[in-house]
């Protein structure tokens, strides 16, 4: 919305953006501005193509409320985004938080979040304060961003490239580094210092942060990053992510009930891909995704592919070898990640056909090593606990075991939690360490996490994060008294109700990870 000649205009909350000015709301002693667009309409001819500049505006756009969600559904394999909330290929934008009374020379450190949900659900908006106590307490500069989501932004569906109608990849990835830039150049009219951005995310966000430090585009735009359980090593070749293109398409053609399409058409398919509504891409991907756990055991079809240019190597590759950028890293996972991954969102390998066929795909000699340390497997327990540490927590030993060679790397587990989810017997499991970080207290899911008590511990933990994590997007280190991580001594900060500093956590359990899959 534009704000025309005639209305008054509070000036502090008026800010010059590249394209143009934008007003803000005061909350809770914080300046809020939402829904910046930082980049143009992904939709019509700009569908599957990389993000593109922003068209400007005259006069003051009002900036109060979140733009439009990224399409999704309601209630496929993730609970996706409220039914009332506006949906569109108009997606991209920025929503950023700024203490009241800083001004453009003020050079706060900033933070910018990626939200998770898979890669298929989520956006900026979804708990609308959170990171208002980030910047109010802690004085910061709060960005988060929306991103393609689903088929539109995380399928490799370059198969179907025409050069009349190019189809690229890494688009959700592409939309990220495209906010960044955003933030680089913008941030500072916001009170930020573009040369002090922490990135961090959770989840599918987390794997955002551990890629894009791989992605030679993204060098720069951050100083420091922090990834909270990342599924690091779900970034997967052009041939299996050609596979699951070829697949979307057939499901896509059920969807749309082009019963005439010939799969082997590629005119054909990519006009189907072109024309569908969103609504019908976001239907297919469903499908696909809720097909992908049984057929690819142990693979997430929504995911960042290596496609030689955009994204050159495999991440944990590149960790390695030393081509990630070499900024600071927090990087860690919760107790028991894989216990929240049941029904509707079990995703990960936990029955026994899954299971079965990750330990096919093993040499003989280690798997016994392996069962040692989930006792019962493949029973309801084990199988949760097996499967977390697959998909999030050795991904993530590895890439801070890497990093920590050639960048100076922090590693935390999250132990604690409320006596709710310890009773539910998924403990401190994925994603709960969110609540306890932003305080998402007044929520119905964080009022009931805490309902049988446990508030006022779980509070303390996530302010003792907040410390921390605030610390490093200021000086580039947490605060004292959490070692630096190494492949030696391998010091990791254990978040619980006292917090303590392990040597080597899980020791016999990563080497038995290190011998089942060696080529993680």
């Amino acid at each position: 919305m534009l704000l025309g000649a005639g209305v008054q205009v509070d000036r502090a909350l008026v800010v010059e953006t590249e394209t143009g000015a934008v007003r803000g709301v005061l909350r809770r002693g914080v300046r809020c501005w939402r829904g910046i667009p930082y980049a143009a309409s992904t939709g019509g001819e700009s569908r599957f193509r990389a993000p593109r500049a922003a068209a400007g505006w005259d006069g003051v756009r009002d900036a109060v409320e979140f733009g439009p969600v990224a399409p999704q559904r309601r209630k496929g394999q993730f609970m996706g985004a409220a039914p009332g909330l506006a949906r569109s290929e108009d997606c991209l934008s920025v929503n950023v938080i700024a203490p009241d009374g800083i001004d453009s020379t003020s050079g706060r450190p900033v933070m910018v979040f990626i939200h998770g949900g898979a890669y298929s659900v989520g956006s900026s908006g979804e708990y609308p304060r959170q990171g208002e106590r980030l910047a109010r307490e802690h004085g910061i500069v709060y960005v988060s961003m929306n991103y393609r989501l689903g088929a539109l932004g995380w399928l490799d569906l370059r198969v179907y490239s025409r050069p009349e109608r190019p189809i690229e990849a890494n688009l959700g990835l592409r939309d990220q580094v495209a906010a960044l830039e955003w933030v680089r150049r913008n941030i500072r009219s916001f009170g930020g210092d573009p040369d002090r951005v922490t990135l961090f995310g959770e989840s599918a966000g987390a794997n955002s942060v551990t890629t894009l430090l791989t992605v030679p585009a993204a060098g720069g735009l951050f100083s420091s990053a922090i990834s909270q359980s990342s599924p690091a090593n779900a970034v997967y070749l052009p041939e299996t992510t050609a596979r699951w293109a070829r697949e979307y398409v057939q499901l896509l053609s059920r969807v749309v009930d082009d019963d005439d399409l010939e799969s082997e058409s590629v005119e054909d398919a990519a006009t189907m891909l072109c024309t569908a509504h969103a609504k019908q891409l976001a239907d297919a991907t469903t499908a696909l995704t809720i097909r992908t756990p049984d057929e690819d055991p142990g693979t997430i079809c929504l995911a960042p592919v290596i496609d030689g240019e955009f994204l050159p190597h495999r991440p944990l590759d590149a960790f390695r070898d030393g081509l990630a950028h070499r900024v600071p890293l927090i990087i860690g996972t919760n107790d028991r990640e894989g216990s929240l991954f049941e029904g509707r969102i079990g995703i990960l390998p936990t029955t026994k056909p899954r299971i079965r066929a990750i330990f096919a795909n093993t040499r003989k000699r280690s798997r016994k090593a392996i069962k040692r340390q989930y006792p019962e497997l493949p029973e309801r327990r084990p199988a949760a606990d097996f499967a977390g540490d697959f998909t999030f927590w050795f991904p993530t030993v590895k890439v801070a075991e890497r990093h920590s060679r050639y960048a100076p790397t922090w590693m935390y587990r999250f132990d604690a939690a409320p006596r709710m989810p310890r009773l539910l017997g998924l403990d401190a499991t994925h994603g709960l360490e969110l609540f306890a970080l932003f305080e998402k207290f007044d929520t119905p899911t964080g009022a009931g996490l805490t309902m049988l008590g446990g508030r006022r511990m779980f509070r303390a933990v996530g302010r003792r994060m907040q410390a921390h994590w605030v610390a490093l997007a200021a000086s580039g280190a947490p605060l004292g008294g959490w070692p630096r991580y190494d492949d030696t001594a391998r010091r990791t900060l254990v978040f619980d109700r006292v917090d303590r500093v392990e040597l080597d956590p899980r020791r016999e359990k990563r080497l038995a990870w290190q011998e089942f899959v060696p080529h993680v």
